[in-house]
Order: C-alpha cells, then structure tokens, then sequence
C-alpha cells in the first residue's frame, strides 16, 4: 500500500490553529498584542459589515477563533466584559470603553490570567497608536 504524503494542498484545507488564525502569535499581554487585536478588531467590524453579519462579541469570537469559540467560551469573555453576546456593539473608534473590556475579557481567558491583571495603560496607549485620530481613552482621568 502507498503512504499518503502531506502535500501543501493538503495543509491548505485543514483548519487553521488559534496561532494561525493570530497571525502567527499566541494572545498575549503586551501593547503589541493590543495594537493587533484593536485592528482585528476594527477589520472584523468591516468584514461583518460587508456579510450582513451583525457586529456582537459572539460573531466577533467566532470569526477568530472559529470552532475553538465554543459555547462556554463565549459565555466566559460576555461574563467577564459584562455584555450580552448578541448585543450589537458600536463603532470601536468612538465608542472604545465597551471594546476595550471586551478584549481585555478575551485576553483574560485566552492567557489564562486574571481579568484584573491585564495591563491597561497598555491597552489604552494601543488604542491610541490603532486609531491615532480619535481621543485617546482616559485622557482626562485624574493622576493620584
């Protein structure tokens, strides 16, 4: 009997891993992670868009992580973001507040840290380097 050999073909047609649907990298806690997740973000909303598919957290987290996005998944980063997964979310440039919670839920999860050790002057300075022409989260919030 012959092997099957593992041509490129083949490696096309199976489904992509987390790493690979990430573009390569693993979620993670740093500014440069967030940077990318804010303009995934703002590329999902797009392509959404375009399907005529409603913009919520579970068409979001199915569209990046496909079949890993399961059920128990989802329900953990809409619990942690405190939102509902089928409510529709506004535009990530003006309203950043609810986004930023939400991937900070996701990063949460996918690192498997705690909710409350995600770095957040690091996602807020990401914010500003993805949308450099909207008003920077916290700008006005008082130094202690």
């Amino acid at each position: 009997m012959k092997q099957i050999q593992s041509s490129p073909q083949l490696k096309k047609l199976s489904a992509p891993s987390l790493t690979e649907r990430a573009g390569g990298e693993s979620v993670q806690n740093n500014q440069e992670c967030f940077v990318q997740l804010w303009r995934k973000l703002e590329r999902t909303r797009c392509l959404l868009g375009g399907q005529y598919k409603r913009f919520c957290i579970r068409n979001v987290l199915k569209s990046w992580f496909g079949y890993e996005a399961t059920d128990d998944f989802i329900w953990e980063v809409c619990h942690l973001s405190e939102q509902e997964g089928w409510n529709e979310l506004p535009l990530p440039s003006l309203y950043p507040l609810r986004h930023r919670e939400l991937l900070r839920a996701i990063v949460a999860v996918r690192a498997g840290i705690s909710f409350w050790k995600i770095n957040l002057k690091a996602l807020d300075a990401a914010y500003s380097i993805a949308f450099p022409n909207s008003t920077p989260i916290n700008v006005n919030k008082k130094k202690k």
